[in-house]
């Protein structure tokens, strides 16, 4: 059974992974907003708009009916694919709300983190069953959802505008947005035929195939952070990254293409 998160510590890395971003939005030139992002068919200012729905997302919790069952991570992540257009029209929605403005989107999303920083305490940080737009799903998981996104937007933004330099995020939420994806890895597959290295962050062990008795398994994957960030959102395909030699990958079943992307 996966490590539940503490609602407290999730909520910090995401206010504080959220300042950070927003910080670095503040000091684009105008003329950066308007242009393609990294994400086919998304603008930079309607990137920006999505970082004002994730804070949106965060009032929309309301407390989960006592016979909920609560979904694990890996099941709330994997529930975004299926409301992939829903989650666009959210962005944009906001974005056209703000004529796509940077001003006026800058201020919508700080009404919004505002909205969300009032719903948290009034919510408060008791890790229980929460009704989410994907589901239930635990306080502490749902908030850590929350940093997986702004840590996997936040490499979007740095790849969309590498001339401005990448956003400086909080090791601390790269951190956990590794570890829950990792996490989320083994429980979509399940095994301990295949050891995913991320240093200095993590391991896992994963795929079903046969046990080892000590040490580690004859099969390797080892990547960088951003890689895994990147591989697990479906930013880049497993055999891109390892083309390019951002993926070292040993032994017969250390391809991963059947599991990623995980959202």
């Amino acid at each position: 059974m996966a490590k539940r998160s503490d609602p407290g510590t999730a909520w910090s890395a995401y206010r504080e992974a959220h300042e950070e971003l927003r910080t670095w939005l503040d000091g684009l030139p105008d003329t950066a907003w308007p242009r393609q992002s990294c994400l086919p068919g998304w603008t930079v200012a309607e990137l920006a708009a999505h970082i004002a729905s994730v804070a949106d997302s965060v009032v929309a919790v309301k407390a989960a009916s006592r016979e909920s069952t609560a979904k694990s991570i890996g099941e709330y992540l994997a529930a975004y694919a299926p409301a992939a257009d829903v989650i666009a029209g959210r962005a944009r929605e906001a974005a056209e709300s703000a004529a796509h403005e940077p001003s006026a989107l800058l201020q919508t999303i700080d009404e919004r983190f505002a909205s969300a920083a009032e719903h948290v305490e009034e919510l408060g940080l008791r890790d229980r069953v929460v009704e989410g737009r994907r589901g239930p799903i635990r306080l502490g998981d749902f908030l850590l959802t929350r940093v997986i996104e702004i840590v996997v937007h936040g490499d979007d933004f740095a790849r969309s505008l590498p001339e401005s330099g990448a956003p400086r995020l909080p090791r601390a939420a790269s951190r956990m947005a590794v570890r829950a994806l990792l996490e989320a890895l083994a429980e979509r597959a399940p095994g301990r035929s295949v050891e995913v290295r991320v240093p200095p962050h993590a391991a896992v062990q994963c795929v079903e195939g046969p046990q080892h008795t000590r040490g580690t398994p004859a099969s390797v994957v080892e990547t960088d952070a951003a890689t895994w960030i990147r591989l697990a959102s479906g930013r880049v395909s497993w055999q891109e990254a390892v083309a390019e030699g951002h993926v070292s990958a040993s032994g017969e079943r250390a391809d991963l293409s059947a599991y990623v992307p995980l959202l």
